[in-house]
């Protein structure tokens, strides 16, 4: 994902749309099979490939981490340099951000020069797939016989279909909601009970909200963001797009106009009308700082927004809450999904041994230890279950108890389709047009009519990339 946010630790995660359906057919059309699969696979390589070699096996690795995340990342691929002296060498190398990133490996694939290992945001895996160029970490794990048990499945269920695991999750982060608990007392409501559907939402912003005699301008403020609206889908358990959120097979349309996320895009906007709700834009940076002033009382945000609402509660004597990420109706038990980034291994045009030393680093990168230093130099969730017990992680969480709630969150939902998230070739695409849609309707259209033409509009995308990957 696109980080459009903050820099330093904590990441706030914001989506970009790529540049044109037609270059992406291009390069789908230009793909070659590798002899693998029909969800796109390239056979692992023998385990002695890399013994075999002999000598030092240099990987090229692309990656987007920028800021306080690159200084981590530096240090964890500096430490698998040193412990395999002499045998592996990463060279790892900024990509750019997600979109410059996927945009530059599209353009490798044509001159066939990819990387051993690419960092894809999580909307990426549909093309990742498509373009038939990578060994699925599926085909590794099954040749060793590995036991990935400590792997959060709810992480792992967004890179898998049908189980197997096509990639190896990274960086990841989910949405939750935040709440001033100082305005919260006084409004004479009970911080130890946030809300947790729209109802209740809309009851406590009322209590909040200046229009009302409340202690805040507005009682709630997001932005105007796809994932947010994605996420109260899959919280309903609905699914985002058909074809089991393309994982029964190609998703052919998306379902953003659905009488639930229509539900919710009503609610919105009468929030909106009734000035109990700031229409803050797109722009999350516009919402995330209303809520650091005090202008709002209620967001919704990513956890990599913890850490700097944490500062701006401590900068400006108020205490900050989390809670989960809010239902449609109260009683509904789906979650939310999970966003991030992932490793893909390339294995068209790339040398076994190459294939091999890029699985180690991989594998490596997995580690519980080594997950949680990502996790506490970051704020990353760790893809590891035993990464939380690790006496480093433990001491981070107890200085920062809010992330548990994100923590359980993930621990807490089932693991579906629904929460799986949808996998679609023009997913960044979709996205934006579901943001039109919200926007239209904040703007005053009829939430049906916005939403059932937002989706509408997807359709000649789908159907374009989907005749390119047939």
């Amino acid at each position: 994902m696109t980080t459009k946010t903050t820099t330093g630790r904590w990441r706030g995660l914001r989506y970009a749309v790529p540049a044109g359906i037609a270059a992406v057919s291009m390069v789908l059309a230009g793909c070659g099979g590798g002899g693998g699969d029909s969800e796109g696979g390239v056979a692992a390589p023998a385990a002695d490939a890399l013994s075999k070699a002999g000598g030092v096996t240099t990987v090229s690795f692309w990656h987007a981490m920028d800021g306080k995340n690159a200084e981590v990342l530096t240090k964890l691929v500096n430490d698998f340099n040193t412990a395999n002296k002499g045998k592996i060498q990463v060279k790892a190398t900024y990509a750019g951000k997600y979109d410059d990133a996927i945009t530059k490996y599209k353009a490798a694939i044509q001159s066939k020069s990819t990387p051993d290992v690419i960092q894809t945001y999580d909307i990426g895996t549909r093309f990742m797939i498509d373009a038939k160029q990578t060994v699925p970490m599926q085909a590794f794990i099954d040749r060793d016989k590995l036991d990935v048990s400590d792997l959060q499945p709810n992480i792992t269920g967004y890179y898998s279909i049908d189980d197997k695991l096509s990639s190896m999750p990274f960086n990841t982060s989910m949405p939750v909601l935040y709440y001033n608990k100082t305005l919260f007392k006084k409004a004479g409501l009970d911080p130890a009970k946030p809300p947790q559907d729209l109802d209740s939402l809309r009851a406590a912003a009322e209590k909040l909200s200046k229009k009302n005699g409340g202690p805040a301008d507005y009682g709630f403020g997001a932005a105007i963001y796809g994932w947010l609206l994605e996420q109260f889908i899959a919280t309903d358990g609905k699914e985002y797009c058909d074809q089991g959120n393309g994982r029964d097979g190609k998703a052919t349309k998306v379902a953003f106009d659905s009488p639930e996320s229509v539900k919710v895009v009503t609610w919105w906007q009468k929030m909106v009308k009734d000035g109990l709700a700031a229409n803050t834009g797109r722009d999350t940076k516009a919402a995330q700082a209303a809520f650091k002033s005090g202008q709002l009382a209620i967001n919704l945000e990513s956890t990599g927004q913890l850490g700097g609402y944490t500062d701006a509660a401590k900068q400006g004597g108020w205490e900050l809450g989390a809670a989960a990420y809010p239902h449609i109706t109260a009683g509904t038990t789906g979650g939310p999904i999970i966003g991030g980034a992932s490793l893909w291994i390339d294995g068209v045009n790339h040398k076994d041994a190459n294939k091999e030393a890029a699985w180690q680093f991989v594998k490596y990168l997995a580690d519980p230890k080594v997950q949680a230093t990502w996790h506490t130099g970051t704020g990353y969730f760790p893809i590891s279950k035993g990464a939380l017990d690790d006496p480093q992680d433990v001491a981070y969480r107890k200085d920062n108890p809010l992330f548990d709630v994100a923590v359980k969150q993930l621990e807490s939902t089932q693991l579906s389709k629904a929460t799986q998230g949808c996998l679609l070739g023009v997913m960044p695409q979709a996205r934006k047009a579901s943001e039109d849609g919200l926007e239209a309707a904040l703007n005053g259209t009829d939430p049906q009519q916005a939403m059932t033409k937002a989706a509408t509009s997807v359709q000649p995308q789908i159907k374009t990339y989907n005749d390119s990957t047939k």
